[in-house]
């Protein structure tokens, strides 16, 4: 089981709220809730929502921030790939 344990976390990527979080977009506790919305959407059959959506709506973050969040997830899928 460790074995895989390693291979998951080589695997892992970070994902949009988190990346909000580091860049200073938003605060942990509105991340938190944002996913706990997402959640609740998903569970009572609501359509599904992406993080970045949610915390638009909110107006916790802007247009321009959603570019950079989605940039930067741009870029770290490239670096994975070995293609930045």
């Amino acid at each position: 089981m460790p074995n895989d344990f390693n291979e998951l976390k080589k695997e892992y990527r970070p994902r949009s709220g988190q990346i909000a979080v580091e860049l200073g977009f938003i605060t942990r506790t509105q991340l938190k809730e944002a996913i706990s919305e997402q959640v609740d959407d998903d569970l009572t059959h609501r359509p599904h929502r992406f993080l970045v959506e949610i915390l638009l709506e909110k107006g916790w973050i802007s247009r321009e921030e959603v570019d950079i969040i989605l940039d930067e997830l741009y870029k770290d899928e490239m670096r994975r790939k070995g293609k930045l």
